[in-house]
């Protein structure tokens, strides 16, 4: 690799952290003679369903942008390096880093030149080239450009495992205050076409054995948490949506980071709101795999996650009236709405109790963590006592519990809260840590 590459990649890979919109995908492209496979590859240092730790190499086309977004640290006003690639440097880089197994698969993305179009098609002909001159079967993520003709996603599409389109603020006023150059219709119109075509896909799959594939990784897309005053309400709310409608396979959180001090539109933030992004993962896990919906996680009543429980803590705690659970005799779907019960332990209760009453020992050795758990079931000699508790007294206890955990451990840091009294749920986030 010459100075020069060097050099742009350097500037080209520092931009592209800002976007996490990328991660183990779990598709499966066989190898069909060329060069590598897309066994559920994922991001840099990041685990896989097998196991494994494998690594990306995620970059940008350029960093030089024709919009000048508030939030984005590439935007054109702002006075930093800037570097461009061709499309023929980056199949290069591609293929010699896979060579030298320091890379499993792509993350292509870049800044807008010139115009959309342009810019899809240099990310597209990156992939194609990739694909058929040098046989190359890794995973590869594209991101597609709001504003791009048609045409241009579906040849991406043909090449890609995964295409992403970001919406980065969820709100349209607010996405018009902070990137006037930017609108929901535009960045709408690629997922719904990537939809389309991932179902005709599936669709003619099952005619046609060798239908070339579409995406099949799915779309995804990024939320950029803090940046304006959403709540986390309407954020979790837009997610849901998305899933619905638009059939994503994630919805990522990116907590804002102040990269543009100057710009007044932005909020004031020292740090980020990386506790607040770390409880939307939560809810999002929640939605997909516990079969949560939004309006159960937030109300327009209590708008904001607490950020000292997890959200599924929080709704049994507000939902007192529907615990103890008997372990015994719950269906599955509530099973699963018992703070410290997993999927998979869910599943296994219900196998296991098939052939016997199941005891609070039964429930350790499945993996329910009973120390979150007692106060909301009750099986063959556990009697719950949720119902005795005032729901801020056994927020306020629980949190106490978890929190000497870690004191008897030797860490003090997460001793900030003092539990005299019964500490109340605001609705505003930064209520919270205010001590």
């Amino acid at each position: 690799m010459n100075e020069t590459i060097l050099n742009k990649l350097k500037i080209l890979a520092d931009a592209a952290k800002y976007d996490v919109s990328c991660a183990s995908s779990g598709n499966k492209r066989p190898n069909t003679g060329g060069l590598g496979n897309a066994l559920a590859p994922g991001i840099c240092h990041s685990f896989t369903d097998d196991g494994r730790c494998i690594s990306l190499l995620k970059i940008l086309m350029t960093n030089y942008c024709i919009y000048d977004c508030a939030y984005c640290v590439n935007r054109r006003s702002n006075d930093r390096p800037r570097a461009t690639m061709t499309v023929q440097e980056v199949v290069d880089l591609t293929i010699g880093f896979y060579r030298r197994n320091y890379i499993e698969g792509l993350f292509l993305s870049s800044g807008i030149i010139k115009n959309a179009d342009y810019t899809m098609e240099r990310l597209m002909l990156v992939a194609r080239k990739l694909r058929t001159e040098e046989r190359y079967n890794g995973y590869i993520h594209l991101k597609a450009i709001p504003g791009a003709s048609p045409e241009l996603i579906k040849q991406a599409g043909l090449f890609a495992d995964r295409l992403s389109v970001n919406i980065e603020i969820p709100t349209e006023q607010q996405l018009q205050l902070l990137a006037p150059e930017k609108d929901f219709p535009s960045v709408l119109q690629p997922m719904n076409q990537i939809r389309t075509g991932i179902q005709l896909y599936k669709e003619e799959r099952k005619k046609y054995q060798h239908t070339q594939r579409f995406t099949p990784a799915g779309q995804s897309t990024q939320l950029i948490v803090g940046a304006s005053p959403e709540s986390d309400q309407q954020i979790l709310s837009l997610a849901s949506g998305l899933y619905d409608q638009q059939k994503l396979k994630r919805v990522y959180y990116s907590g804002y980071l102040p990269v543009n001090d100057y710009d007044k539109r932005l909020p004031a933030l020292k740090i980020p709101p990386l506790v607040r992004e770390n409880r939307l993962y939560q809810s999002d896990w929640l939605m997909r795999f516990y079969h949560f919906q939004a309006d159960e996680i937030l109300s327009p009543e209590q708008p904001f996650l607490d950020l000292e429980i997890d959200p599924k803590l929080a709704y049994a705690i507000r939902n007192l009236h529907l615990f103890p659970v008997d372990i015994n005799r719950a269906d599955y779907e509530m099973i699963l709405r018992v703070p410290g019960i997993g999927v998979q332990s869910a599943k296994m209760i219900v196998d296991a109790r098939r052939f016997r009453r199941l005891t609070s020992l039964h429930l350790k050795k499945i993996g329910v963590v009973m120390k979150r758990a007692q106060y909301f079931i009750t099986c063959n000699e556990l009697a719950a006592h949720s119902r005795d508790w005032d729901p801020f007294v056994l927020r306020s206890h629980i949190i106490h519990e978890s929190q000497s955990k870690y004191r008897k451990a030797g860490d003090t840091q997460l001793s900030l809260f003092h539990f005299s009294k019964p500490a109340k749920i605001t609705s505003q986030p930064s209520m919270l840590f205010k001590h």
